[in-house]
């Protein structure tokens, strides 16, 4: 990317606050069209030189600099959130491309059930688009993204083949299928928005296995590589270090865009004809939140009373695995090499509904397995026993880790905190969430199932992790989407109900949250969004 940035025009046409997926995908296509954007983005921009992936010092750095975790990474750019009355941490990255910076970049579609959850189970309420509605932007984005995976899962209907081959699922995934099919249960090889094969303009994967701290190979498809290039040299204006505080409206009740403060601390206005918000399922509450006013006493588009409410954050378990052979675990990815769907429709004499995902892990580097041992005595992990143990485990395990389908309670939510503030002295985010009885349900259950698959494939130790805490990457329905204003947020397209030119395209629109990893459903939700806006741009009223 250029270091020389064109100056922000007095009124935007279209001003974005957030420059992750959902984000680089509105600006992208945008300014394809020939529409002016400028983008405020809280974060910078991050070299690929920075990533410490290719480093002895990764893991060690991986614990502070690049932890996924806000409060604990502590950086400038970052807010504190509150989680004193939180089961799960939220996990986010601010910066240019957002948290796809830190993913793992698995590239799943949700299931056609996940849609349909009020129709066919009596929980939650459906989405207003089905699966097929989706598919041609999650075929699109699969382009875009230079997804690799291996056509044909019948788990899913059939469809278009990803543009890349599978990457390779290695010895463990080969270990882990060995179970698989001695119990006959489903498994596939994982897609991944990793590219087996070099790939508009970005590198082969080397599986160098540390996507969770950033990819020093610039392989894995981040949308500042992905996305970002095209929409600067289309003449999008990204604004970076930029904090947002509030979006202002005018009196028509109009969005006509939004205050910050920049890096010098300095409170500017950027006016806007229309907004669109992609600050995250956190952020994103946060923000309208803080924009009350006079006409808005509860926070901006909040009619409803649902901003912030129903937050999901997709509950995390896993089965680690321990094997007499060499199973090279450490090679990438870092997120799945294969992944099932065996238990993932609702089955209620299980005494739970809906499912989870499956998915075949790495075991990482060596303090990642001595992290393994968290749960046993400490003389286990550290002191006489640290070698020993580390050659007994380190390239002999793998995880089955577990994503169970986190269903929407109005009760887990966003709020602000009344007395935490960021740097800037803006109210910081609270999160309120607890895990229901469905979930634990269902965590039990596969919990239990995931070891019967590792007995299966042979391991001679086998350790569970139940419910982890930093496991809140996904984050969703804060500002759900529907058809009726007094039970969303936003319509099926991410415009507002209560301010026609105010638009939501990140996972806070979720209606439920599935058990997949989200962002390539985010992504081709944004597209979906964002090409109807294109198409009705005519039809869209604007602030003057």
């Amino acid at each position: 990317m250029s270091s020389k940035a064109p100056r922000p025009p007095e009124v935007a046409e279209f001003l974005i606050i957030g420059a992750g997926a959902s984000g680089s995908i509105a600006a992208k296509h945008l300014s394809d069209r020939g529409f002016g954007v400028v983008c405020l983005e809280q974060g910078g921009r991050v070299d690929n030189s920075e990533f410490w992936g290719d480093k002895p010092e990764w893991e060690l750095m991986s614990q502070k600099r690049w932890h996924p975790n806000p409060n604990v990474r502590d950086l400038e750019q970052d807010y504190p959130v509150d989680t004193s009355d939180s089961d799960v941490n939220p996990l986010m990255y601010n910066a240019v491309g957002g948290s796809t910076i830190l993913y793992a970049a698995h590239w799943q579609r949700f299931m056609p059930s996940d849609f349909r959850v009020k129709t066919l189970d009596g929980v939650a309420d459906d989405w207003p688009f089905t699966y097929e509605d989706l598919e041609p932007f999650y075929d699109q984005m699969d382009v875009e993204m230079g997804v690799s995976a291996l056509n044909g899962d019948p788990a899913y209907p059939a469809g278009k083949a990803a543009p890349l081959p599978p990457l390779p699922i290695g010895k463990i995934g080969m270990k882990a299928a060995e179970g698989m099919n001695k119990l006959g249960w489903h498994w596939w090889p994982a897609p991944n928005a990793i590219p087996s094969k070099p790939y508009g303009g970005r590198n082969q994967c080397v599986r160098r296995g540390t996507c969770l701290t950033g990819c020093p190979e610039r392989a894995k498809a981040s949308f500042d590589h992905t996305h970002w290039p095209d929409a600067l040299k289309n003449g999008a204006v990204l604004i970076t270090g930029a904090r947002v505080s509030e979006i202002t409206v005018d009196e028509k009740g109009l969005a006509n865009g939004a205050r910050y403060i920049d890096r010098t601390g300095r409170e500017r206005h950027q006016k806007a004809k229309a907004v669109i918000v992609c600050a995250n399922g956190v952020g994103t509450p946060r923000l309208l939140l803080l924009s009350k006013s006079e006409r808005f006493p509860n926070g901006l588009a909040n009619s409803s009373g649902l901003v912030g409410k129903n937050l999901m954050m997709h509950p995390y378990a896993a089965v680690t695995g321990y094997f007499d052979e060499p199973l090279e675990s450490w090679l990438g990815p870092a997120g799945q090499t294969i992944q099932s769907m065996e238990f993932y429709e609702t089955d209620k004499s299980r005494g739970f509904v809906r499912g989870a995902k499956w998915q075949v892990m790495p075991s990482g580097g060596p303090l990642g397995m001595r992290a393994a041992y968290g749960g046993k005595p400490l003389e286990e992990a550290w002191g006489a026993n640290l070698h020993r143990n580390t050659r007994k485990v380190f390239g002999r395990a793998f995880e089955w880790g577990i994503i169970a389908e986190d269903l929407p309670d109005e009760t887990n939510r966003v709020v602000l905190d009344p007395n935490l503030k960021d740097s800037d002295g803006i109210p910081a985010p609270k999160i309120i969430y607890k895990n229901s009885e469905n979930t634990k349900k269902m965590i039990d259950f596969h919990l239990e199932r995931a070891r019967e698959a590792m007995s299966a494939a042979g391991a001679i130790d086998i350790s569970l992790t139940p419910l982890m805490r930093d496991c809140g990457w996904h984050l969703m329905g804060t500002c759900r989407m529907g058809n009726d204003p007094k039970r969303s947020v936003v319509d099926q397209y991410g415009r507002s109900h209560d301010v026609p030119n105010l638009y939501i395209y990140d996972g806070s629109v979720f209606v439920t949250s599935s058990g997949f990893k989200p962002t390539g459903t985010i992504a081709a939700v944004a597209l979906r969004s964002v090409k109807h806006l294109i198409e009705s741009k005519q039809l869209q009223e604007v602030a003057a």
